[in-house]
């Protein structure tokens, strides 16, 4: 598969994630954090929710939750550019959806250079045609891509396998056979045997048929016969909170905590889930940092099923 890259600097936090901050965590040696979050793309008219009146909220959660690997959705060039100044010390990787360089929306993947290196990167078009930049099919009108890289841990050197989506938010046929090329990528990455990370807005609830192929749950996403195998994968946050009911992850700039969650972390065999949970961070005057709820998750390598 063609793989195109984009690599750019960016940085550090200093405020503590929430799993830093837990009194009974084990050796830290192992472990990393990992975050999605749909940030809005930056020329949305929305009034007092624009960019520019949020930006430093929304770009302080990422600051706070200090994960190690960051999906990031709807983010624009000139969003990343920000980001770089508030951010130091993580590297960039991904291209704009529209032509594979920096125009259109990205799902890029933010990922902290003092803990991991990355061997390869790439971005892949959801769609008949993979390779080729603005390409689209499946029923959706917008384009759709993945973001993905192997990262390298530099305290153990183990690898592992990350993806980042932004699925379609009106065709579900678009967000069946979106899920099952996602798959199709783990199934193609060399050193088999290395753990996997999906992430993203998937535009879908936990009982939807991409989600649950996605966890092993149906052998098909879009109930074809020659789809690929499930990544048989977990839901991170239902690792930790298999009775929440409060999961709402889209808040419309509203304090809303209903309705289902959409944006997910998803582990598979060889990581371990040692926290998880939903970012509720609200600024002044209950001002959302965006659309969206961020989700992270607390990891650490180790050789059993993720959640044992």
């Amino acid at each position: 598969m063609k793989i195109i890259v984009s690599i750019v600097l960016l940085g550090c936090a200093l405020l503590l994630a929430p799993w830093q901050r837990s009194s009974d965590a084990p050796s830290a040696e192992l472990e990393f954090g990992v975050a999605t979050f749909n940030i809005r793309y930056g020329t949305a008219d929305d009034g007092n929710n624009s960019w520019p009146n949020r930006r430093d909220l929304c770009i302080g959660v990422l600051q706070a939750l200090d994960a190690d690997i960051v999906g990031v959705q709807e983010a624009l060039d000139f969003q990343l550019d920000e980001m770089r100044e508030m951010l130091p010390g993580y590297v960039q990787i991904g291209v704009g959806r529209d032509d594979g360089a920096r125009r259109g929306e990205h799902t890029a993947l933010l990922v902290r250079t003092d803990r991991f290196a990355i061997d390869r990167s790439g971005t892949a078009w959801l769609s008949d045609t993979p390779n080729v930049p603005g390409s689209k099919s499946w029923g959706n009108s917008i384009t759709r891509i993945v973001t993905w890289a192997r990262l390298i841990d530099l305290r153990s050197g183990r690898g592992v396998w990350v993806y980042n989506a932004h699925l379609d938010h009106q065709s579900q046929a678009s967000r069946e056979r979106s899920a099952e090329e996602i798959s199709q990528l783990i199934h193609e990455r060399t050193f088999a045997d290395e753990p996997v990370i999906v992430m993203g807005d998937f535009n879908a609830g936990e009982g939807n048929s991409a989600c649950r192929y996605m966890r092993g749950e149906v052998d098909s996403a879009s109930g074809r016969d020659d789809a690929p195998d499930s990544p048989r994968l977990i839901d991170t946050f239902r690792a930790q909170h298999p009775d929440a009911s409060e999961v709402g992850t889209f808040n419309g700039f509203k304090d809303e905590r209903r309705g289902e969650k959409i944006d997910h972390i998803f582990a598979g065999p060889g990581l371990r889930v040692l926290g998880a949970g939903i970012d509720r961070t609200r600024g002044d005057g209950g001002q959302c940092p965006s659309d969206h709820d961020a989700v992270w998750a607390k990891m650490a390598f180790d050789g059993h099923e993720p959640g044992e």
